[in-house]
C-alpha cells in the first residue's frame, strides 16, 4: 500500500499535488480541533487532569505514524531511518513544536505533574542511548556505531505497559476541575469520536507525508534534507497540529502533556516496536552518538530546565529558548 501511495503521489501534475497537501493540512486542523475538544471534555468527565490525557490517548494516537514509518523502515532494512525518526521525532517535538505552541499562547502547567511526567522523558532517552552504546568495545561507537537490540525493543514494550498504567494510577490521585456533567453526554460516544479524531489526524498525516516528499523532490531538494527533516517533521504533524491547536483553545496541559508523552512513546513505542520486529536489532550508525544523540539531549536538559523555572506558566521567552536550541542543534548536525 506503501509503495501504490507513492507511485499515485509521483503520478499527480502539480495543480493536483498541491490541492492534496492543502485537502490534508484542512484536515489535519479539523481533525485536530475535534481531538483537543473531546479530549478535554473526556477528561473532565472522567475526572482525569487534562495532562494525563494528552500524555496517554492522545499521545498514543499522535504517535502511530512515527511507529508505522519505523516499523516498516525496519522490516525493509532501513534501520537509520526507523531509529532516526524516532530521535528525531523526539527533538522536533520538544524544540520545534512546543517552541511554537508556547510562542502562540503562554501554556499553563501542573508543575508536580509535568515534572514527574519530564523526568520519565529524560529517562528514556538516557536508557535509549544507553542500550544502543557498544559495551563489548564502547571506544568504538564514533567510528562503527551501535545497535539497539531485539531484547531491548521488547523491553521497551513492556515498559510502555507500566508507564500506562503508571499514569492511569497517578491520574487517580491527581486533582482534576470538576464541573457539572451533560445529561445524556455518553462516555462511549466521548471516546469514539476522541478516536475518531486522531484516525482522522494521522490518517491526513499518512497521506500528506508522501505529498511533501515529492513536492521537495520536484523542487530538487536534496535527498539527504528530506530524510532528515521531512520524515521526521512529517510523522510529528498530529503533535504539531494537536499542540497549536491546544494553545490556541486555552489548553495548555494537554499541549505539554502531548509533546511529554510522545517523546517518552517515541522511545518505549516507536524504537522499541521497530527494533521487536528486527531479529538484530536496529543498527545506530556513529552519525547517531555524534550528532542525534546529543541533540536529543541537548533539547530534552533544556526542556527541564524550563520546567524548573517555568512555575506554574511557560511563558513565550522559553518559546524562543526552545526554538532556538532546536535550530542549534539541527544546524550543528549538518555542519558536523
Amino acid at each position: 500500500m506503501e509503495a501504490a501511495l507513492n507511485n499515485f503521489v509521483h503520478g499527480l501534475p502539480w495543480l493536483l499535488l498541491l490541492s492534496m497537501i492543502v485537502a490534508m493540512l484542512l484536515a489535519l486542523g479539523k481533525g485536530a480541533d475535534l481531538l483537543v475538544q473531546e479530549a478535554v471534555t473526556l477528561s473532565v468527565l472522567w475526572g482525569v487532569p487534562t495532562a494525563v490525557i494528552g500524555a496517554t490517548i492522545v499521545s498514543l494516537g499522535t504517535t502511530t505514524p512515527e511507529a508505522a514509518v519505523s516499523v516498516l523502515a525496519a522490516l525493509r532494512g532501513s534501520h537509520g531511518l526507523a531509529l532516526g525518526n524516532a530521535v528525531g521525532s523526539i527533538i522536533c517535538d520538544t524544540g520545534l513544536i512546543l517552541g511554537i505552541a508556547t510562542l502562540i499562547a503562554p501554556l499553563k502547567l501542573d508543575p508536580r505533574l509535568v515534572n514527574r511526567q519530564g523526568w520519565i522523558q529524560l529517562g528514556a532517552g538516557l536508557l535509549l542511548i544507553a542500550c544502543c552504546i557498544p559495551y563489548a568495545a564502547p571506544g568504538a561507537m564514533f567510528s562503527a556505531g551501535g545497535r539497539l537490540p531485539q531484547a531491548a525493543g521488547l523491553f521497551f514494550l513492556v515498559l510502555l505497559a507500566g508507564y500506562l498504567y503508571l499514569s492511569i494510577r497517578w491520574a487517580k490521585c491527581a486533582p482534576c476541575e470538576v464541573v457539572e456533567e451533560e445529561k445524556g453526554v455518553s462516555n462511549l460516544l466521548i471516546l469514539l469520536k476522541l478516536l475518531g479524531a486522531i484516525a482522522v489526524v494521522v490518517g491526513s498525516s499518512w497521506l500528506l507525508i508522501p505529498a511533501v516528499q515529492e513536492a521537495a523532490i520536484r523542487l530538487h531538494v536534496p535527498e539527504a534534507i528530506i530524510a532528515a527533516t521531512l520524515v521526521a517533521f512529517g510523522t510529528s504533524l498530529p503533535e504539531l497540529v494537536t499542540a497549536v491547536t491546544a494553545a490556541r483553545k486555552g489548553h495548555g496541559e494537554l499541549a505539554v502533556g502531548n509533546i511529554v508523552g510522545a517523546d517518552i512513546l517515541n522511545v518505549l513505542f516507536v524504537s522499541g516496536a521497530a527494533a521487536a520486529v528486527t531479529r538484530g536489532g536496529l543498527l545506530a550508525p556513529p552519525q547517531f552518538f555524534k550528532i542525534l544523540f546529543p541533540a536529543m539531549l541537548l533539547v530534552l536538559l533544556v526542556f527541564r530546565a524550563g520546567i524548573r523555572f517555568s512555575g506554574g506558566t511557560m511563558k513565550r521567552p522559553f518559546g524562543f529558548v526552545l526554538l532556538g536550541t532546536y535550530i542549534a542543534a539541527t544546524c550543528l548536525g549538518y555542519l558536523i
